[in-house]
């Protein structure tokens, strides 16, 4: 068919290539609740696991679970704060973080720091998923949650240390931070003012203290899989642990899938359509 200018009009048709045959993801768990007590240690952040290449198979749903952030402890109930939840998609388990405590820190993806009651932090196991939280000591502020990037901060006189660094992924299209540990919160000592722990990629901040008085820890940002920071004193708590967070991604000249469940957020960017999970369900192609 030819054009008023003689020429012949043409269109580039390009299908999609079909299905998926493999996929990257990112599967972060929930961080682990801080500690609440003077010199509380902070949550741990929650596994964090990513890689490319995961095969799928056509027409079998794949099951996403979206872990919860760990409950806070209450200094005036319980102290130390909760492992916070898996996170699953398919085989791929990202395991919670552990919760911030008094004597020793919580195990998880990311261990929990420890308060001034301990020593070493909590261990980070399985291995692979994050690091260790810091420690404490007798008489000094709580140790930072460990991050998926770095062991959490030891304490440093009165102050709590800061929670462990986190991991900055691309995956949903913009550079994002997850699962930092949580801050350990501050010792009030002779009047001398104890500073709280910095949270790290959403964490929660350590309690500072003041001649016996402290706040809260803060929580952390849902989503991020970060800790909570360590609560103060009596009377408050410590921070909850970030929800966890899915994301998997592929070549958006690929079939979108059959089916979906869980309401994922859907972007495409870089070349990559993207599905992003803040609860639970699960994806068909």
């Amino acid at each position: 068919m030819s054009n008023l200018l003689g020429g012949y009009l043409s269109a580039t048709f390009n299908p999609l290539s079909g299905a998926p045959t493999t996929v990257e993801y990112l599967v972060v768990a929930g961080g682990g609740g801080g500690a609440a007590r003077n010199g509380a240690g902070g949550g741990g952040a929650g596994g964090l696991l990513t890689a490319t290449g995961f095969a799928v198979t056509l027409g079998v749903p794949l099951t996403i679970t979206i872990g919860a952030g760990g409950t806070p402890g209450d200094s005036d109930v319980s102290y130390p704060g909760q492992n916070g939840s898996n996170s699953v998609f398919s085989s791929i388990i990202s395991t919670g973080g552990g919760g911030g405590g008094l004597t020793t820190g919580s195990t998880g993806g990311s261990g929990g720091g420890t308060g001034r009651q301990g020593s070493a932090g909590g261990l980070a196991s399985p291995a692979g998923q994050g690091f260790a939280g810091g420690g404490g000591g007798v008489t000094l502020g709580g140790g930072g949650g460990g991050g998926s990037g770095s062991i959490g901060s030891t304490s440093n006189g009165y102050n709590g240390g800061n929670g462990g660094a986190g991991t900055v992924s691309t995956i949903s299209g913009l550079p994002v931070q997850y699962a930092g540990g949580g801050g350990g919160s501050g010792v009030d000592q002779s009047a001398t003012t104890g500073y709280g722990g910095l949270g790290t990629a959403g964490g929660g901040d350590g309690a500072v203290v003041v001649s016996g008085i402290g706040p809260s820890g803060k929580n952390a940002a849902a989503n991020t899989g970060s800790g909570g920071g360590g609560g103060a004193y009596t009377g408050v708590t410590g921070g909850k642990g970030g929800s966890g967070i899915v994301i998997i991604r592929y070549p958006a000249t690929a079939s979108p899938p059959v089916a979906t469940t869980g309401n994922p957020q859907i972007r495409y960017a870089n070349g990559y359509q993207i599905y992003i999970w803040t609860s639970s369900g699960s994806v068909t192609f």
